[in-house]
């Protein structure tokens, strides 16, 4: 048995589509206030509970081979107790029920955030960087991914449990409810700006593609005690990242550009009045966002390709169509 967290995300939900599709069972831990239609169409077994809550994770775990760790706080805005109770002590309730009900497989879903925010031109990162360089004050998200991982470490090597750990880094497909919407939104009035000349490498991946790599990395014997960036489908620079979701919901794709160091000080001024004011909601930018965005460096995913024989499966072209296309019909 398969046990997928956060099996109603992005990822989640194509995790449990590619298992399904492999003919493996598959069981998902949700909360009962959860949309889970798409899930029940699979025919997956849902297991009510929530990571934040320890006593509801026995029951879920049991007859678990391996757990598909996906469930996290998203976003780059929130208050930090939240980061902490779910990315956090969630990651840690749930690692210490998989090692009491002995799973064979922890996969726990990081993300490239972990690293921090490195940048520079020509700068390319492996898994042999360091986490948690040069962040941001205010960057919850990726402090809570670097504390969530330092738990997860410290779990293998005092022997809990088996580990591996995938990075993944901005995903996008069917199901996306956060970027894609928003891109779109942006493109269609005219008001999506390049971050400089727009000729910077993205580190992009199909959120199927990204799942093929994670059930690859979870049940392969060598990669016990490894991480692995699933982080790019191939070459795709942040222009013709726009021009095709433009092209692909019929709009003029953008010209207009903003230099990064003045996005990157504007997202700066926004999230100081954010915090100063105690806003719920997000500002317009974030430095988190114009990172992701306008980053100059790039993250390989070499080890994936030649350890694991990760070959993504749905190129930029068609997976940019179908996500929109899901956009377009449902948010």
């Amino acid at each position: 048995m398969n046990l997928v967290t956060g099996a109603t995300g992005l990822l989640g939900s194509h995790l449990c589509e590619q298992l399904v599709q492999r003919g493996q069972p598959v069981r998902a831990l949700v909360r009962r206030s959860s949309d889970t239609a798409f899930l029940e169409s699979l025919g997956v077994e849902t297991a009510y509970g929530d990571i934040t809550d320890p006593s509801s994770l026995p029951a879920a775990l049991k007859g678990v081979r391996i757990v598909y760790h996906a469930a996290a706080r998203v976003g780059d805005w929130g208050p930090w107790d939240e980061f902490v109770a779910i990315s956090i002590r969630g990651t840690d309730n749930m690692l210490k029920a998989a090692a009491a009900a002995g799973v064979e497989r922890f996969l726990h879903i990081s993300s490239i955030s972990a690293y921090g925010h490195p940048d520079g031109a020509g700068l390319v990162l492996d898994e042999t960087a360091p986490l948690g360089q040069d962040l941001h004050r205010w960057s919850y998200y990726s402090r809570a991914k670097v504390q969530a991982e330092r738990l997860v470490w410290a779990a293998h090597q005092r022997g809990d449990l088996p580990i591996t750990v995938c990075r993944p880094s901005w995903l996008y497909g069917p199901r996306d409810r956060a970027s894609m919407p928003r891109l779109i939104r942006a493109i269609r009035a005219g008001k999506a700006k390049l971050l400089g000349d727009g000729s910077n490498r993205l580190n992009l991946t199909y959120a199927g593609n990204e799942a093929e790599g994670c059930i690859l990395a979870a049940n392969h014997p060598d990669a016990v005690g490894e991480a692995y960036n699933l982080s790019n489908d191939g070459e795709i620079t942040q222009r013709e990242y726009f021009e095709k979701i433009a092209a692909a919901c019929g709009a003029p794709a953008p010209t207009r550009r903003v230099p990064y160091k003045v996005a990157y000080h504007a997202a700066f001024l926004m999230e100081f009045f954010g915090h100063l004011f105690g806003r719920r909601t997000p500002p317009l930018v974030t430095r988190y966002a114009v990172w992701l965005m306008g980053r100059r460096c790039f993250f390989s995913a070499d080890k994936a390709r030649t350890q694991l024989g990760w070959q993504p499966t749905v190129g930029y072209d068609e997976g940019i169509a179908r996500s929109v296309a899901w956009c377009l019909d449902h948010a």
